[in-house]
């Protein structure tokens, strides 16, 4: 689980108290719950985040090193370093899974649904959540000097994507943060997802992304009303008063 503390969108993302818990703490506790891991790691170049992770039940085996840790960072940097420190120390893996804090709504039965088409697939080298894009790419343009181009250029010339309706559109899927599968044997080649990716469909709101403050207030929303349910959380609540960070 990558939760750096230099998010710049939203400051602390990653540990704003949503429901009564830090945010981290819903991934944790659905990764715990999921009984498909058999080592539940937190990457992060904080000690509070650290004390945090812990409390909730993850592992946090070595702070994440400043140059790997910044908004530019590629996720592989952090990966390969946790893959690696974990066989120095005698522990390795066959496969992992990439679980980002910021999307707090997936269920420990969405990681099981996850893992089982994985493991059901042959000569895949990882799989990724996705879902159905609601601005579709076919509608978008980029601006060069004072001309407006399509930005997929591939439509048919006598109805381009552009002036069709959005049911009379291909199928596109955006991938959202709920969550990664791949075989380790993947970062061996400096990639985290290799060539040949399996699609995994998250269901209504398993794939909710906390990435701006308006995003946080509708997650908020969604609970209030029980549109959206959290994972159960099996721990008491990380204590307020030492949630206090300088943005």
């Amino acid at each position: 689980m990558p939760a750096r503390s230099g998010s710049k969108r939203v400051p602390h993302k990653n540990i704003r108290v949503l429901n009564g818990h830090p945010v981290l703490a819903y991934t944790i506790c659905a990764a715990r719950a999921s009984g498909v891991f058999d080592s539940v790691i937190v990457s992060t170049d904080s000690e509070l985040y650290a004390d945090i992770a812990r409390h909730y039940g993850a592992e946090v085996p070595f702070l994440r090193p400043a140059e790997i840790a910044g908004d530019r960072s590629p996720d592989i940097e952090w990966v390969r370093l946790t893959i690696e420190r974990l066989e120095q120390a005698g522990r390795s893996f066959d496969a992992f899974s990439i679980l980002r804090p910021t999307s707090p709504f997936r269920k420990p039965q969405t990681i099981r649904r996850a893992w089982d088409r994985f493991l059901g697939a042959e000569g895949i080298d990882s799989l990724r959540a996705v879902e159905w894009v609601e601005q579709h790419p076919g509608k978008m343009w980029v601006v060069r000097g004072d001309r407006l181009l399509p930005l997929l250029p591939l439509s048919p010339d006598d109805a381009p994507w552009h002036s069709q309706q959005m049911a009379a559109l291909p199928a596109v899927y955006v991938q959202n943060a709920s969550l990664e599968i791949a075989w380790t044997r993947v970062v061996r080649a400096s990639t985290i997802s290799g060539t040949v990716m399996l699609p995994f469909f998250t269901e209504a709101d398993e794939g909710l992304d906390i990435n701006r403050s308006k995003d946080l207030w509708y997650a908020e929303l969604l609970i209030k009303t029980g549109e959206a349910l959290l994972p159960e959380v099996d721990r008491d609540p990380y204590p307020i008063d030492r949630l206090s960070v300088d943005a």
